[in-house]
């Protein structure tokens, strides 16, 4: 198999050496919509959700497939909003909703089915990271762990970061560009898609490659931190085990990172460098000379925030 079953997308082989690659997510109202996200909203969620998935394999999406469950009696308006979601998240993405399915079910479900063509030998999977590599982000984490908690228990919130904090939860960003950028320099062993978590996605990759991890520097949003102190609140869980961050966590050869760094950052993004794979088969933080296990929890469905 191209791709191995649990990585971020499917793959087969074409008779022509081509891989088409694809990718299936669904987003349910009970567990996937927070308070105050609309209707549009979500829909453009559900796009991102599989975009990312795709940004972390470094493939464009083509074309997208959406299936809908839709309670009895929801309002025409709000079919349309759904639409218009979906309409937003293709657009953003550059990539087209070529058809469908709608049936009924007890809560809306919307499930979106991504396609897309990959040379082989060009996906960045989740199992060839090597000790030695270092390890990196697209961006900083704890801000949607934040968020959540604001728009599910409204915790107090400095209001210079409010907006900053609950727009990172309504409105999430797949790292398309800088995935496709990543791709092309060859410098990326093993990537994935963080929206199951920060600690999840090392934990990932540490199985994946058969390696472990130690990460020297927590990727933390500033406006996480002025939340954490806040609101008293431990800063290490809010950035390690948040989730739906969307940021694409990688492995990069320690000789190609200033490649990698810069392909980023030709296409507006950036990449942060956070620690390295190690032989030694745990993932950990080091901190002030302590090693400190990172569990493999993953992120947990807003409800239980």
């Amino acid at each position: 198999m191209p791709v191995q079953f649990g990585d971020d997308v499917s793959a087969f082989e074409t008779e022509k050496g081509k891989l088409v690659i694809l990718k299936t997510d669904m987003l349910v109202d009970r567990t996937d919509v927070p308070p105050r996200m609309t209707l549009r909203q979500a829909a453009r969620k559900a796009v991102v959700m599989n975009v990312s998935d795709f940004a972390a394999k470094g493939v464009k999406p083509v074309a997208a497939l959406v299936a809908l469950g839709l309670p009895r009696g929801i309002a025409k308006g709000n079919v349309e909003e759904i639409g218009a979601g979906l309409n937003d998240g293709a657009h953003e993405y550059g990539t087209y909703i070529i058809g469908g399915d709608t049936g009924e079910a007890s809560d809306l479900v919307i499930a979106v089915s991504l396609f897309g063509l990959a040379a082989k030998g060009t996906l960045m999977l989740r199992s060839g990271a090597k000790s030695g590599n270092l390890v990196g982000v697209t961006g900083l984490f704890g801000k949607t762990s934040a968020g959540l908690r604001i728009l599910v228990k409204d915790l107090k919130t400095p209001k210079s970061i409010r907006k900053t904090l609950i727009d990172s939860v309504l409105m999430p960003t797949a790292r398309l560009k800088e995935g496709l950028a990543l791709a092309g320099t060859g410098a990326v062993t093993a990537s994935i898609d963080s929206s199951d978590g920060l600690a999840w996605s090392l934990h990932e990759i540490a199985r994946s490659s058969q390696v472990g991890i130690c990460i020297d520097s927590l990727p933390t949003a500033e406006p996480c931190r002025t939340f954490a102190i806040s609101n008293k609140l431990d800063l290490a869980e809010l950035t390690l085990y948040g989730g739906e961050e969307y940021e694409l966590v990688l492995t990069v050869k320690p000789g190609m990172w200033k490649r990698a760094q810069e392909a980023v950052e030709n296409v507006g993004g950036s990449l942060f460098k956070i620690g390295k794979v190690t032989s030694r088969k745990s993932v950990v933080l080091t901190n002030r000379g302590k090693r400190i296990p990172i569990d493999a929890r993953g992120y947990e469905h807003f409800m239980s925030q």
